[in-house]
């Protein structure tokens, strides 16, 4: 077998997805994971997939059981990834529904007790977040900000909230396997 790798997964959020996939493309023995709406997002943030495909190998959200995720019980992957995170996945991950891609990639990572990373587009009261036209201001709701605290709690599980967070988090992470 080859030696473990990284499992991005990229849900319909577009909070600093730019920079998200710029910091991805940095890092070795990485594969992609697209939800649907990722998809779509990448698409309205002009990331091609095409372009993606020669860099990393990726997999998409085309088969309901969602096949992959095998591969974290065969040792194929040290670490989980999504960033970023919508609101509604945060929610879903703390509830145990695992009815997507990547829903069941972070179930199942954390059934074989890898650890993750996860980045939620909702973090704050107020905040700046990007969209395809540039910065906006956004103001989650209670009950995001409260799923976002859960996920905090969770084994294997660690919430960042800027890519400047992520990059560390990973850095530790890398440090740690070595």
């Amino acid at each position: 077998m080859t030696s473990p790798r990284i499992a991005w997964a990229v849900t319909g959020s577009g909070h600093f997805i730019e920079e998200c996939i710029d910091y991805m493309l940095t890092l070795e023995n990485v594969d992609l994971y697209l939800s649907q709406a990722g998809e779509e997002v990448l698409k309205m943030y002009g990331i091609h997939i095409n372009d993606l495909r020669n860099r990393v190998r990726i997999y998409r959200d085309k088969a309901a059981s969602a096949p992959p995720v095998g591969l974290f019980y065969k040792g194929y992957y040290h670490t989980l990834i999504i960033a970023p995170t919508t609101s509604n996945t945060v929610a879903k991950c703390v509830l145990g529904i695992a009815d997507s891609l990547v829903t069941n990639l972070y179930s199942q990572a954390g059934k074989c007790r890898i650890p993750n990373i996860v980045y939620p587009c909702d973090i704050a009261p107020e905040m700046k977040t990007t969209a395809p036209g540039g910065e906006v201001m956004v103001y989650p709701r209670k009950i995001d900000l409260d799923a976002t605290e859960a996920l905090r709690s969770f084994e294997y599980t660690t919430v960042v909230e800027s890519v400047a967070d992520l990059k560390l988090a990973m850095q530790r992470r890398l440090a740690s396997l070595s």
